[in-house]
C-alpha cells in the first residue's frame, strides 16, 4: 500500500513539475528516476536527451529544485493525515481537502484546527462551559447575547461580562481557523495589501543609507526584490519600521477584509443585537489575530518572493563569470595591488605553475617606485611574460598606472595588462586548499597567483573559492544560505561541465565538480595521476580506488585527454558511444584524428542513418557536431576594457564623460560596471538601451565590455549612475584622452619573438638599475 502511495505521488508530482517547465509529464517522469538513480543534471542533459526527450539543463535544474519542494510537501501532508487519524477526527472530506492543498501555506490553514497547541483562551473558555452560548449568538441572531449570557455563570464564570469574552474567544479562534477564509484573506491582501516603510525617530543619520525608504510606501504585489531586500535589511538593522496595510484608503464602516468574515457567517452589519455583537467579534477578529497573522504570512512571502529573485540573479551573474573569456595559456605576472603592505608580485607559467614571486613598495611610506619598476622588468624579460593581470582593489590605479609608465619605452611585443576582479582572492589565500596547493607559499603572495591565474582561465581558478565569496549577487547575506548555496553549487557544476576538464591537468578543485565525481574521487584521480602518471585512456579511470563504473558513466564524457591513445577521448562524445562515433567515421572513409576538424566531410552525411535502437537523432547529431570541433570550449573570445587615463577615483568624474568599462554584477534593476574609480557605477534599467528593457540579463551581462556615459555622480554617498543609452546626446571624451568611441577593443596578442631587453626609456633605465643590484 506505502509503494502504491510513494507512485501515485510521484506521478502528481511529476504532473506538476511538468506543467511548470513547459514539458510533458512523461519527461518530467523519466528525469526524476534519472535524479534518483543518482544521474547528475549535466549528464542528464547532454546524454540521456531520448530519454527526456530533450530537456535541457535549465528546465532540468528547475525541475530538481521543485522536486525538493513537492516532496517535502507531500512528506508534511502524510504527517498532517497522520496526526488528524490519530486524533479520530479525520475524515473522507478532509482528507480529499488535504490531498488537494498544493502550497504549504494552503496545507497549513487546513491542519491549524487540529495542530496541537498550548491552552488558549478558547479550549479555558470551553472548559468553562461557554461553549454552546458562542454556538448559540452565532446560529441563532434572534437571541440577546447580554441576556442568554446569564445563563452561563458560574464560579468560574462570574458575571455577564466575563461569559461573553469566552464565547468571543471561542468565535475568534473558530473565525481565524476557517482554511477557506483565511485563504481567501490572504489572497484579498496579496491584490490590494501596501507596504510602508518609515524611519525610526532619531536614526536618520546613522541609517542615511535606507534614506529612499525613510517615507516609502507601495503596492505589496508589485515591490521588487531588491527594494524588499533593502528595507527589510533596513528593519533589522533597527532603522526602518514596516507595516502591512490593507484597504487603508476605504472609508466605509465595513471594511472590506471585515465584511469577507461576516459574510462568511452571514453576519449583518445592520442586524439585531446578536449581529451587532457578532459584528464586534468579527472586528476584534480581524485586529487581533487574523491582520496580524496574515500580516507575518505576507512579510515572510515577500521575503521568500525576493530572496528567490535575488538568488536568481547571483546564479545567473556567477555563470557569467565563471563562463567569462580565458585569456589562455600565457605566462601571466598577477600583481596584487597594496600601499602600505607593499604589492605582492607572482609571475606563473601557461599552466599556471608558479615560477617566481616578491613584494614591492612603490607607494607610501618606502616610495620605492624606481626599485619596484626595476624588479618588475626584470620578472617581465627573464619569463617572457605576456600578461599582467591587475587586481581591482586598494591600490589598483596607481598600480596600473605605474606598470604602465614603466611598459610605455618597453620595446615590442609588450605585455597585455589587465584589471581582474579579486573578489574571493583573500579568502582562497587563507583557505585550505591554497595551503595544500602551496603549502611553502606566504599567504600574501597566493593572492597574487590567483589574480594571474584567474586571468588565464577564470573557471579553473574560480571554482576554488566558495561561490558566495565572489561578490557577484545583490544581498546575498541577507537570503536563505542553505538554499543560496544549493543553487550556486549547482551553477559551477553545470559550468565546469559545459566547458569539460583536461584529465591529466586538473587541479582537484575542478575536478570535484565533475559530474559524478566529488571530492574523494578527485582526490584518487590526483593521486593515480602523481603514482602512475598521466592518463592514456579514459578507461583508465577504471583503474582509480574507488571509482565503478556508475562514477565512470556519469563523469567520463566531461573529462578530456589530448595526445591520448583514442582520439575521442579529447572529445565529448562519451565512450558509451564510441561504436556510432566510429561508424561515422567509417562513413567518411576516413581516420578519426584526420576527420576531426574537417567540417565539410561531415556535413554531407544524414544523422539518421546512425541512429539505432540505444541512440537517437539527438545523440547523433551531438557526435557529429563533436568530430566537427572536437573539444571546443563555448566560452567567448577574449576582451578586456581600456579604463580612461587621469580617472582615478570618483572625484575625477564629471557628468557627460564618455568611458568604458567592464560589467561586474547584473541586478534586477540594472548593471554596475567598473570603469575604474575603485567604485562601481550603476546603469539603471532605463538606461541600458533606447528601447523598453525588462530584464538586464537582454543586454549585459557579467564581464561584458561596454561603453557608457556619466549622469550623475554623488561623491557623499559614493554612487555613480551611468547610461549606455544613445539618445541623450554627445558628450565628450575627458580632456587629455582618446575618445573612447574610437578606442579598440584590446585582445590578446599572439606570442610573439623572444623579448630583448631594451636599452633605453624609463622601462630600460629601469631594467639596468635592477640588474646592476642583482
Amino acid at each position: 500500500m506505502e509503494y502504491l502511495v510513494t507512485i501515485a505521488n510521484t506521478v502528481r508530482i511529476a504532473r506538476l513539475i511538468a506543467a511548470e517547465i513547459n514539458a510533458r509529464p512523461e519527461q518530467a517522469s523519466a528525469a526524476i528516476e534519472l535524479l534518483d538513480g543518482g544521474a547528475t543534471v549535466p549528464f542528464i542533459a547532454r546524454y540521456r536527451k531520448e530519454v527526456t526527450g530533450g530537456l535541457d539543463d535549465t528546465q532540468l535544474r528547475n525541475l530538481d529544485e521543485r522536486l525538493v519542494y513537492l516532496r517535502e510537501l507531500e512528506a508534511r501532508r502524510d504527517t498532517i493525515i497522520e496526526s488528524i487519524r490519530v486524533q479520530s477526527k479525520l475524515t473522507d472530506e478532509l482528507e480529499n481537502k488535504i490531498a488537494s492543498a498544493v502550497t504549504k501555506a494552503e496545507l497549513e490553514d487546513i491542519y491549524l484546527p487540529y495542530k496541537p497547541k498550548r491552552r488558549t483562551k478558547a479550549e479555558i473558555a470551553r472548559e468553562r462551559g461557554l461553549g454552546p452560548l458562542a454556538e448559540t449568538i452565532l446560529s441563532d441572531r434572534r437571541t440577546i447575547p447580554s441576556g442568554l449570557a446569564t445563563e452561563f455563570l458560574s464560579e468560574d464564570v462570574p458575571d455577564v461580562k466575563a461569559a461573553l469574552d469566552g464565547a468571543r474567544d471561542i468565535l475568534v479562534e473558530t473565525f481565524s481557523e476557517n482554511a477557506d477564509l483565511v485563504g481567501r484573506l490572504r489572497n484579498h491582501m496579496k491584490d490590494r495589501a501596501i507596504l510602508r516603510a518609515k524611519v525610526i525617530d532619531g536614526k536618520q543619520e546613522p541609517g542615511a543609507k535606507f534614506a529612499d525608504y525613510f517615507n516609502h510606501f507601495e503596492r505589496w504585489a508589485a515591490v521588487p526584490g531588491h527594494r524588499a531586500l533593502a528595507m527589510l535589511r533596513g528593519r533589522n538593522e533597527d532603522v526602518l519600521s514596516l507595516e502591512i496595510e490593507v484597504d487603508a484608503d476605504d472609508s466605509s464602516a465595513v471594511k472590506p477584509v471585515e465584511r469577507m468574515i461576516a459574510e462568511t457567517y452571514a453576519i449583518r452589519a445592520n442586524g439585531g443585537a446578536a449581529d451587532s455583537w457578532l459584528m464586534e467579534v468579527v472586528r476584534w477578529t480581524w485586529r487581533i489575530r487574523l491582520s496580524l497573522n496574515l500580516s507575518v504570512d505576507l512579510m515572510t512571502a515577500l521575503r521568500e518572493r525576493a530572496e528567490e529573485e535575488a538568488i536568481h540573479v547571483f546564479a545567473r551573474n556567477l555563470k557569467d563569470l565563471l563562463l567569462a573569456a580565458p585569456a589562455g595559456s600565457r605566462t601571466t605576472m598577477g600583481l596584487d595591488p597594496g600601499i602600505r603592505t607593499g604589492v605582492k608580485v607572482a609571475v606563473i607559467d601557461g599552466t599556471g605553475k608558479v615560477l617566481d614571486t616578491t613584494t614591492v613598495y612603490p607607494f607610501p611610506p618606502r616610495n620605492d617606485v624606481r626599485g619596484t619598476q626595476g624588479e618588475l622588468a626584470r620578472l617581465l624579460i627573464k619569463h617572457k611574460v605576456e600578461l599582467i593581470a591587475i587586481g581591482n582593489g586598494t591600490g589598483s590605479r596607481e598600480t596600473e598606472r605605474l606598470v604602465a609608465d614603466m611598459l610605455a619605452d618597453m620595446p615590442a611585443p609588450k605585455p597585455l595588462k589587465v584589471i581582474v576582479s579579486e573578489a574571493g582572492a583573500s579568502v582562497y589565500s587563507a583557505s585550505a586548499t591554497a595551503a595544500a596547493e602551496f603549502p611553502g607559499l606566504d599567504v600574501s603572495l597566493r593572492g597574487a597567483v590567483s589574480i594571474g591565474r584567474r586571468l588565464q582561465d577564470p573557471l579553473a581558478e574560480l571554482v576554488k573559492i566558495e561561490p558566495k565569496s565572489i561578490g557577484v549577487g545583490q544581498y546575498q547575506h541577507d537570503v536563505d544560505q542553505f538554499r543560496l548555496a544549493r543553487s550556486l553549487e549547482g551553477v559551477v557544476e553545470d559550468a565546469v561541465n559545459a566547458v569539460g576538464v583536461d584529465l591529466n591537468t586538473a587541479s582537484a578543485s575542478l575536478l570535484a565538480r565533475i559530474s559524478g565525481l566529488g571530492t574523494s574521487l578527485a582526490e584518487a584521480i590526483i593521486a593515480y595521476r602523481d603514482d602512475v602518471g598521466p592518463f592514456r585512456t579514459r578507461r583508465d579511470l577504471l583503474k582509480v580506488a574507488r571509482l565503478g563504473p556508475r562514477a565512470f558513466e556519469q563523469c567520463a564524457g566531461f573529462l578530456r585527454i589530448t595526445d591520448g591513445t583514442e582520439p575521442l577521448d579529447a572529445s565529448a562524445v562519451h565512450p558509451e558511444a564510441y561504436g556510432v562515433a566510429k561508424k561515422i567515421v567509417s562513413a567518411c572513409g576516413r581516420d578519426v584524428r584526420s576527420l576531426m576538424n574537417d567540417s565539410s566531410a561531415l556535413k554531407a552525411l544524414d544523422p539518421r542513418v546512425f541512429v539505432d535502437d540505444r541512440f537517437g537523432l539527438p545523440t547523433v547529431r551531438d557526435i557529429i557536431a563533436e568530430l566537427e570541433k572536437p573539444g571546443r570550449d563555448p566560452r567567448p573570445e577574449f576582451k578586456t576594457a581600456s579604463f580612461t587615463d587621469g580617472i582615478d577615483s570618483i572625484k575625477d568624474l564629471r557628468p557627460g564623460m564618455l568611458l568604458e568599462g567592464t560589467v561586474t554584477n547584473v541586478a534586477a534593476f540594472g548593471a554596475f560596471v567598473d570603469i575604474g574609480v575603485h567604485q562601481d557605477g550603476l546603469v539603471h534599467l532605463s538606461q541600458l538601451a533606447d528601447r523598453f528593457v525588462k530584464d538586464a540579463h537582454e543586454v549585459v551581462k557579467a564581464g561584458d565590455v561596454v561603453k557608457v556615459r556619466v549622469v550623475d555622480v554623488d561623491p557623499k554617498r559614493n554612487r555613480i549612475s551611468l547610461t549606455m543609452r544613445k539618445d541623450g546626446g554627445t558628450a565628450q571624451p575627458p580632456r587629455g584622452s582618446r575618445p573612447v568611441d574610437d578606442a579598440p577593443r584590446t585582445r590578446v596578442p599572439a606570442p610573439g619573438p623572444k623579448q630583448q631587453p631594451a636599452s633605453q626609456g624609463a622601462f630600460g633605465a629601469a631594467l639596468a638599475d635592477a640588474l646592476r643590484k642583482k
